[in-house]
């Protein structure tokens, strides 16, 4: 049980993390077998009952890119709406934010990519050109009151370009925020990232003039530096983490990207640092357990497994409390 160990607060760390929930939209996108459109609605309302209040739910991409997300209208339309809770979606172009606003979505994101050649694998187009694809998203976006966040992938390193130059990193965010991104998201879409690369480039972007308040993170743990990499982030003023429930996800267009981090696992780091995240440990170890049975296959969380190898399914804990 989580909170038989105690907390043992770090200087220097913020004293509440939001956790921006990816599970039902990155988690399940690459999933090979069509999962259904009840069980994605249970999931992201167990993840609600588990206490994340902002949850990722799908992308209002056309199903010939991501047919997993096909039934993403029918989703948004079953899902009850809760007082302090977002249901962010990613929009591609102007069509899907039609949709996002025709379903009175209230948050949405763009993905973009800093370098050239996941921009051509992912998108179809350079960087630049998706650039401006996405401006008049953005600025129709704002006009109608919506939150605007900016994913930016491949920020440590590219599959095909290998190490990724900062000044890239830096001249994509900056330009995000020209057309009014309200939040971004720093994509270590493969998990190459270390944490002395983490802080260079979020050093570059505060020298830029990027607010660290608006910049959140999103590692992948390739190579298990996932929690590692996010410790370094929090520590340089980070208080945005982008998890997965169970460790789902990985990217369609990178075969080396594997596993989002685990909700559980930085939950469990978090809650032991005494942070708040207002998440129910307990609830979220059975929505993943759940899910995983749900997948035919265990979850790959060691927090999930640890606590579920004890017998410790609902170790209610919320974020911070000794």
């Amino acid at each position: 049980m989580p909170s038989d160990y105690g907390t043992t607060p770090w200087e220097g760390l913020p004293e509440r993390v939001t956790i921006w929930e990816v599970g039902p939209r990155d988690g399940l996108q690459n999933e090979a077998a069509h999962v259904p459109v009840d069980v994605k609605a249970e999931f992201v309302e167990r993840l609600v009952q588990a206490g994340l209040t902002t949850v990722e739910v799908t992308s209002l991409v056309h199903p010939r890119w991501v047919p997993q997300l096909a039934d993403a209208d029918e989703l948004l339309r079953r899902l009850p709406r809760h007082d302090g809770v977002r249901f962010p979606v990613l929009v591609p172009n102007e069509r899907g934010l039609d949709r996002a606003l025709d379903l009175g979505v209230t948050d949405v994101a763009v993905f973009a990519s800093v370098t050239e050649s996941f921009a051509r694998a992912n998108l179809n187009r350079t960087v630049a050109e998706s650039l401006e694809m996405f401006a008049p998203v953005v600025a129709r976006a704002r006009e109608a009151g919506l939150g605007v966040r900016g994913y930016l992938s491949m920020c440590f390193g590219d599959p095909w370009e290998g190490t990724v130059p900062i000044e890239q990193v830096v001249a994509v965010a900056t330009r995000l925020r020209e057309l009014g991104c309200t939040e971004l998201s720093l994509g270590d879409t493969i998990g190459v990232a270390t944490p002395g690369r983490v802080v260079a480039v979020l050093d570059a972007l505060s020298t830029a003039g990027v607010p660290v308040e608006d910049t959140a993170v999103h590692f992948h743990d390739t190579y298990g530096q996932a929690l590692a990499n996010t410790l370094t982030a929090l520590r340089r003023g980070v208080t945005t983490v982008d998890a997965s429930a169970g460790g789902l996800g990985g990217c369609p267009y990178a075969r080396s990207a594997t596993g989002n981090l685990a909700t559980e696992d930085l939950v469990w780091q978090l809650n032991g640092l005494g942070i708040d995240c207002g998440v129910d440990l307990g609830r979220l170890v059975e929505t993943s357990t759940w899910l995983a049975s749900e997948l035919g296959r265990p979850s790959p969380s060691r927090t999930v497994q640890a606590l579920a190898a004890n017998g410790a399914s609902r170790p209610h804990h919320n974020g911070g409390e000794p």
